[in-house]
């Protein structure tokens, strides 16, 4: 269990501190949802999110197979929609790992990265598709 600690500090910012580290982030809302876009946005977060727990878990699979990950980067493009609801409706997902890996350790890495836990949550709710470039 992590405990999130979360304070509202006024025009549509908040201040959120990581119970077991005590690091500390800072949200603000977009513009384009009356705030001033000055950090991540809630939302922000989500895509974020996701995007770090796939290249974790890919870590996670390089690390017991001492394959070096290195240098992998993901983008996440994240895509509101406003009907029903203003919600994410989309995160695309495009992961690149530089490096030489065999046809087996791709499959590997890229089962992991599907399998992580934040993918999982968002399951049918959100669209994401994903897109591997290797080398």
């Amino acid at each position: 269990m992590v405990e999130i600690r979360i304070t509202y500090d006024g025009d549509l910012r908040c201040s959120a501190t990581h119970g077991p580290s005590g690091a500390t982030l800072l949200t603000d809302a977009p513009v384009d949802n009356h705030g001033r876009g000055e950090s991540y946005s809630p939302t922000d977060l989500v895509a974020t999110a996701l995007g770090t727990c796939m290249l974790t878990i890919m870590g996670i699979q390089a690390q017991k197979h001492a394959w070096d990950l290195e240098g992998a980067e993901v983008k996440v493009t994240k895509h509101m929609v406003a009907d029903p609801a203003r919600r994410i409706g989309r995160l695309e997902v495009e992961i690149h790992v530089p490096g030489a890996f065999d046809e087996k350790a791709r499959t590997i890495l890229e089962r992991a990265a599907l399998t992580c836990p934040v993918h999982r949550t968002l399951g049918d709710s959100v669209e994401l598709p994903v897109r591997f470039t290797w080398g």
